[in-house]
């Protein structure tokens, strides 16, 4: 797997300490879509793939769904030998 763009929803707004946390997670965008908050981010390998997923919900963050993002024009994750 190479590094591919996702977009996780969870359900509902993000607490305070669930806004912290993620702070730490500067790679990740955040976006407030009401009823959901949505991040987007890259995904370098399916190890991290799951680590991120671990890491929502150990926020007690419902994880609504996960969906890989198309690329990016120019962006040579797609491409393999």
């Amino acid at each position: 797997m190479s590094r591919r763009r996702y977009e996780f929803r969870v359900s509902g707004r993000l607490s305070e300490r669930a806004q912290r946390a993620v702070g730490d997670f500067s790679e990740m965008r955040i976006v407030p879509v009401p009823p959901e908050t949505v991040f987007y981010g890259t995904v370098t390998d399916e190890a991290h793939l799951h680590g991120i997923l671990a890491f929502l919900e150990s926020l007690g963050l419902q994880i609504v769904s996960v969906n890989r993002m198309p690329s990016e024009p120019g962006d040579s994750a797609e491409t393999r030998p």
